[in-house]
């Protein structure tokens, strides 16, 4: 179970900090995160793309690609914030409800661990992979229990590519969750993918804007079907 950190006005406690330097993601990365969770950073070009299902979604054009990075901040109803984070983190499940998982593990690499994901792609474009690190920490903040899990892609990590399938090597995703005071979850999510290869811009940005709510879809059905699902294991 991951520990609770406690923060004080807004910093983190400095003792469980310290026992946590090791670990790849700053503080100051999940200060941000928590932070945003009730109130996005929106300064720099960043825009409402669409509202749907409890949640606003935002993008903003990453220049040098043509790709759009999102944040999403809402609510998910009927799913409570620590099975939300529960079900996310469980790698195993996500393969059950998740249709485009190929592959889905967390590996030992060389002392480290990372997680390899294997994601399918319609025909004829390739499958992706990726090769990632993640951490979750559960923050008390002011009395406040929030959920804060970060992933990024570790190119460093050294596994093997494999034949017919493009790696991606810059992804980023952030997600903090919090209790809406009733039965339901308050969301933020920070993404951004490449998938790299000969996809046009427009195709990528299109997947991803109409991806978003089907993933949203998907996580409020996991939750509901998650502790029949625990049952059985």
């Amino acid at each position: 179970m991951p520990r609770m950190t406690k923060i004080r006005g807004g910093r983190l406690d400095r003792s469980a900090a310290a026992a946590m330097a090791s670990l790849r993601f700053s503080d100051e990365e999940f200060e941000a995160a928590w932070k945003e969770l009730d109130e996005p950073r929106l300064d720099g070009g960043w825009q409402l793309l669409t509202e749907t299902m409890g949640v606003k979604i935002y993008r903003l054009l990453e220049q040098e690609t043509g790709l759009y990075e999102y944040k999403v901040s809402g609510s998910l109803d009927s799913c409570k914030a620590e099975l939300c984070a529960d079900v996310y983190m469980d790698l195993a499940y996500r393969k059950h409800w998740d249709s485009y998982v190929k592959e889905l593990a967390e590996k030992e690499i060389d002392g480290q661990s990372a997680i390899y994901w294997e994601v399918k792609y319609p025909f004829p474009l390739s499958a992706r992979d990726y090769v990632y690190v993640r951490e979750r920490r559960v923050l008390d903040v002011d009395g406040r229990k929030i959920w804060v899990i970060l992933a990024r892609s570790s190119p460093e990590t050294p596994y093997p590519e494999k034949n017919g399938v493009l790696r991606v090597k810059d992804y980023k995703q952030t997600v903090a969750m919090e209790t809406d005071g009733r039965n339901g979850t308050n969301v933020f999510m920070n993404y951004f993918d490449n998938p790299g290869g000969m996809i046009p811009t427009w195709l990528v940005n299109w997947a991803a804007k109409s991806g978003v709510p089907g993933f949203l879809a998907d996580m409020r059905k996991a939750c509901a079907d998650y502790p029949l699902y625990c049952r059985k294991q």
